[in-house]
């Protein structure tokens, strides 16, 4: 760990107003004949509540420097986006995918909303919306079978119970036992906590 002598804390102090960290670097290494690195600086500087006076962020209620002023920069407009446009990797609504956790998901609006595929099969066949606290599983966990009889309605604690147990089957009819299972399991884990 680099400790800063006095006489180089005295010259940071001297020479930081004006000037950016960078800089301030580069002048203090050829004057101490050192290699400390702008991290170095920027900790020093920050520790000691040093403050060069420069202050690249606009204050609320300023004026911009480029304010009235047009186009301060050269070429590039023929590879800005231009309204109305749609980049390369733009996919329409409805279009799906197959997401990191192996689902398939259905766009639903732009720009990137999308929704699981079962959810949307599950409340279409259904006519009402999943209710908070409950998630959709596969009955055969087969995550592209999306009949809606292997769709199966489940609270979270029940699939916390199910997963923990290994009650999700290949089966939708062993999986709706499980669920019966699950519910069985709850009920007596709360007339163990009543006790």
């Amino acid at each position: 760990m680099f400790r800063f002598s006095l006489e180089q804390k005295e010259f940071i102090s001297t020479n930081i107003h004006g000037r950016y960290v960078l800089e301030l670097t580069s002048i203090f290494n050829e004057k101490f004949d050192l290699e400390i690195q702008p991290s170095q600086m920027r900790a020093f500087i920050k520790n000691n509540g040093l403050k060069s006076g420069i202050d690249a962020r606009i204050k609320p209620g300023s004026i911009p420097p480029n304010k009235g002023k047009k186009k301060l920069w050269t070429g590039g407009e023929d590879t800005q986006f231009k309204k109305g446009h749609k980049p390369h990797n733009y996919v329409s609504v409805g279009s799906e995918r197959v997401n990191g956790d192996d689902y398939v998901d259905i766009k639903i609006a732009d720009p990137n909303m999308w929704r699981g595929k079962h959810l949307i099969v599950w409340e279409q066949h259904c006519g009402r919306s999943v209710p908070k606290g409950h998630a959709v599983i596969f009955g055969d966990g087969d995550r592209r079978n999306f009949d809606p009889d292997n769709l199966i309605l489940v609270t979270r604690g029940q699939l916390a119970i199910m997963n923990k147990r290994g009650l999700i089957e290949n089966d939708a009819e062993l999986t709706r036992s499980g669920i019966i299972l699950a519910d069985i399991i709850q009920k007596i884990g709360e007339r163990k906590r009543r006790c």
